[in-house]
Order: C-alpha cells, then structure tokens, then sequence
C-alpha cells in the first residue's frame, strides 16, 4: 500500500492558505454568494466579507470539491491568466519512469477557487500594500509559520531540473528587488501529525511523509507600470480604477503541489471616494491522481477518515480547530476575514 503521495498532495494544498495568516478577523463577517465578483459596491454590507469558493459550481467536481484544471481553464480562460502561476500555464509534462524506460506524463490537475470582496472605509490613496512585504510582518501574521528571505539563486524551479515545469518564462521568480521572496516552513498541528504517523507505520519502503510543510514563494506589490487596468477590469468585473495589486505566487512546495497563486485587488470604489473595494482572489493546483487514491485508506479501517479529498476539504474526522487543520472551506474564510481586518486597520 503507498500512503506517501495521496497524503503529501493533501498537506501540500494546505499550504496556499497560510499566506493569509492566523490572525483572528473580529470585525468582518463572511457571507456565502454564488460568486463575489456578480456584486458591485452597492449590494456589498459593511464589515461584511461576499465569499464564493464554487463548491456547487457546475465545473466543481462532487467527488473532491474543486474544479478540474482543464475545464475550469476553457470556461474562465480570464481567471486561468490571473491564477496560476504565468499567462499561459498549463498542466505540466513531466518524466516518469515505467519498466525502467523513462516516458513523458501529463500532470492532470484540480484546483481550488475562491473569490472574496469587501469595502474597506478609507480612501484608496491611504492603503500601502508595500507595508506588508516585510518578514516582521508576515511573522506577526502567523507566528506558527517560520520564515526566511531566500534569493532568485535559491528559488528551487531556477536551479532544480525536477522543478523545471514552474520557471516562468517570462521573468526570473524574485528578480524585483523590492519582492519578498521567502522559504516558509509549518510544524503540523492538531490531528494530523497522528494521521501521518500511522499512514507511515503501515508504509513499507518509501519516502515516509513530513509532518511539517515547506514552500518557497514569491511576494510583491505590482509596479504602476504592469498593472492592465482592462484585464483586471474583467478579472474583477468592476468597471473602476485599480489602486494597487498584491500577488503572492507559490511556486514551490516540499509536498505534491503545482501552483498556488493570492491577489489582492484594490479598487476605487466609484460611488464613494472614501472607500476602497478589495476583491480578493485565490487559486490552488493539486495532482489530480492525489484526490482520486481512495482504496489504499479505505481498506485500512483506523485510515478510512484520512482520504485526501475529505480532509481536503475540511470533512473528515482528523479535521479540527479554525487553523490549517480545519480544512481549506473554514480555513481560507478565517484567513480572509484576518486579512480584511489587517487592511482596515
């Protein structure tokens, strides 16, 4: 029984949510819509965050609860340039080796898609995204998550041939001086070191599983001069200018996991100068063939709570609490109400 990629391709999908923190947001509430986007400053609720994470979307596949990479792709090809890792990604070929012959493999992908807005009350001129590309910040965001500054001569797809697929074509990951590039580390918490430990007692061989998280990601304020205020017009679906633009891309993880990729779009809200419109986006690419590998747990009674998909998505027993362990649905609606939190103050 082989336990190691259906649990690393889980924990790694974790990871894109601690970018936003562990903060408690007290004064912001969530409110479930269809889609965020569909809501102009007018129908927005103060301290009220509109969340859509397409759990019943039609392109969501029932069996996992996320959108298979190809399809979501075709039918929201403005979504696929913003949220994967460069205008053009597409599921990566990589090398396998079978009967000692090596062949290239597609990658067949899912991701996970939220969108979130909420109206900040200050004028957009007052909101320097630049303040949170600092490693103090991010350690008072979530000092459960270690962090250190790394180079563009560190980042793991410029200098590693097995991460190759994840180079951008068009620039070097961390090449802007004014970036933070940073290696994040997470020591898991709650139930799920246990669930690892178990799942690699009844591993016999192989690579035995971590029970902490590492990921190498790219942070920075995009420059006046790279911001398309159509395309992000048609991104957000809000006919207003764009005041700033904060991208996180994650671009490297120790666990199986292709992209991940956080914007943060301010815009001036274009019925009220005094406020700003946030709208928040958020894409995670796992291995498809992780959330499919159910037989291996499910023959093993003490493991039938640990299949991918269902602690994924915050559905199993071994989920717990309202940080990393909760799952990504409870997760990313707490980070995102920290966040908005952090903005208005």
């Amino acid at each position: 029984m082989v336990f190691a990629r259906p649990w690393s391709g889980l924990l790694a999908a974790l990871i894109i949510t601690g970018w936003l923190g562990s903060a408690q947001g007290g004064e912001f509430k969530v409110e479930e819509v269809a889609s965020a986007t569909d809501l102009g400053p007018a129908r927005l609720k103060p301290a009220t965050i509109a969340f859509a994470d397409f759990g019943k979307d039609s392109l969501t596949d029932p069996a996992t609860g996320l959108m298979p990479f190809e399809e979501w792709s075709r039918a929201r090809p403005v979504q696929q340039e913003f949220l994967t890792l460069f205008p053009g990604y597409k599921e990566p070929t990589i090398e396998v080796t079978v009967n000692g012959l090596k062949r290239p493999y597609k990658e067949k992908l899912h991701v996970y898609v939220v969108e979130a807005r909420f109206l900040i009350p200050k004028a957009p001129t007052t909101i320097d995204l630049k303040k949170y590309l600092q490693l103090d910040a991010l350690k008072k965001i979530d000092p459960a998550i270690e962090h250190h500054l790394i180079t563009a001569d560190e980042v793991r797809p410029q200098i590693e041939r097995a991460s190759a697929h994840n180079r951008n074509p068009f620039r070097r990951w961390c090449q802007d001086p004014e970036s933070l590039c940073v290696q994040s580390r997470y020591q898991l918490e709650g139930k799920l070191p246990l669930g690892i430990r178990l799942a690699n007692k009844l591993e016999e061989g192989g690579k035995k599983i971590s029970e902490f998280i590492e990921f190498q990601s790219e942070l920075r304020v995009l420059p006046a001069e790279e911001i398309d205020q159509a395309a992000l017009a048609r991104l957000t679906r809000l006919e207003a200018p764009v005041t700033g633009v904060l991208e996180q891309t994650l671009f490297d993880a120790n666990q199986v996991i292709q992209f991940g990729k956080l914007l943060a779009i301010l815009q001036a809200d274009p019925t009220d100068a005094a406020r700003t419109v946030t709208t928040i986006f958020l894409s995670l690419g796992v291995e498809t063939d992780v959330l499919e590998r159910k037989k291996e747990f499910e023959t093993v009674p003490v493991l039938r709570n640990l299949i991918p998909s269902q602690v994924l998505m915050g559905k199993s027993s071994f989920n717990s609490g309202t940080s990393l362990s909760a799952g990504l649905p409870d997760y990313t609606r707490n980070r995102i109400r920290a966040f908005a939190s952090l903005l208005q103050h």
